[in-house]
């Protein structure tokens, strides 16, 4: 990415604001997300055919050029002047080509910075087990998952190995070694990857996306066989993430899936991101232990009984995500109104409003 260009002004512009994402498209001034919202960079103007194309693909490789033009689409990773990481897509939309960049700090940041629940950090200091992390699309799942990644670097002596499409963040050797495969680059497929982590040694593994059966499979066998596994999905809380691991295999093989979940799950976490009051986001976590309860409906198939676990087990580290929005209102860290849109049941569980916001009413 060639200093000077509009791509790289653009990219300053989102840059100096503190924004996520840049979108390019034909027709539009080029947007920026700032605050969990998509606005358009001020003074730009609506992008032409060629304009956003040659934005497009001053951004990408020739192997990536390559891809896009057979595939209507590609996934890419790329360093920005040493300021960032930038996470894209590039794809066809109406005979034209569009682009989503997400920025990504070259510094990962802390399960502090986070504010990641300390169960979570438990769940990371595992020797072994499934940790799955989940939430809709733009939730964090990645910086999560960076951030345990980089909390066992820095604690323990270990082979740490990922499998990515893309590789987001960058991990440093520390107290572990942290080898990264990036799908496409350094192994085929996902499974493929996986298929030869089981003689690469790793002691923990993180794998970007559990996305079929194959996949599953091996990370439920190596969670099964002393390998802490590190992976995420797309689901809308916690018990929806057991019911679509179990799901994804057959009928005749849910029954013993359910039996390996429940005896390897190391916990599951469900998150949200929620603009902050004064500008910025920040992460309302739902977080699910694998109490012996908890492993009784798993292995029984009685996960809709999983949200009553959660509520009556508090004193094992969990927590519903209202809990996690009441404390956020309760600390005015974010409103009342933003929390009630983001949670599953808004009407009666719920509190009332923080006393600043009561004020302002």
């Amino acid at each position: 990415m060639i200093p000077g260009t509009p791509l790289a002004a653009y990219l300053e512009a989102l840059f100096e604001v503190g924004g996520t994402d840049l979108l390019i498209t034909t027709g539009s001034q080029p947007r920026i997300r700032v605050d969990m919202r998509m606005v358009p960079i001020p003074g730009s103007e609506p992008l032409g055919l060629a304009e956003a194309r040659a934005l497009v693909l001053s951004a990408l490789g020739e192997a990536e050029k390559e891809e896009l033009n057979r595939r209507k689409e590609v996934d890419f990773a790329v360093s920005w002047e040493g300021k960032a990481r930038l996470r894209g897509n590039a794809f066809q939309q109406r005979d034209s080509l569009a682009m989503a960049l997400r920025l990504l700090p070259f510094r990962v940041p802390t399960a502090a910075e986070l504010s990641l629940p300390d169960p979570i950090i438990s769940m990371a200091g595992r020797p072994s087990g499934l940790l799955l992390v989940t939430g809709p699309a733009g939730s964090g799942k990645s910086t999560t998952l960076a951030a345990i990644i980089d909390s066992i670097n820095h604690t323990r002596q270990c082979h740490i190995l990922t499998i990515e499409d893309p590789i987001e963040y960058l991990h440093r050797h520390d107290l572990a070694v942290v080898n990264q495969r990036e799908v496409g680059r350094d192994t085929e497929t996902f499974v493929r990857g996986l298929r030869a982590a089981l003689r690469e040694a790793p002691d923990v593994l993180m794998v970007g996306e559990i996305r079929d059966v194959a996949s599953a499979e091996i990370a439920l066998s190596m969670a099964e066989t002393g390998h802490l596994v590190l992976t995420t999905l797309h689901t809308s809380d916690t018990a929806q993430a057991v019911d679509r691991m179990v799901s994804m295999f057959g009928a005749a093989q849910q029954a013993q899936i359910s039996l390996q979940l429940a005896s390897c799950l190391a916990g599951v976490v469900y998150q949200r991101m929620l603009p902050k009051m004064g500008g910025g986001q920040v992460a309302a976590f739902e977080v699910l232990t694998p109490s012996a309860g908890v492993r009784s409906l798993i292995s029984e198939n009685k996960t809709r009984q999983l949200r009553n676990a959660i509520i009556t087990g508090r004193r094992e580290g969990m927590q519903t995500l209202e809990d996690s929005l009441n404390d956020l209102v309760a600390r005015g860290v974010v409103g009342h109104d933003e929390a009630v849109a983001r949670s599953l049941f808004p009407k009666d569980v719920l509190a009332g409003r923080s006393d600043g916001e009561a004020d302002r009413r």
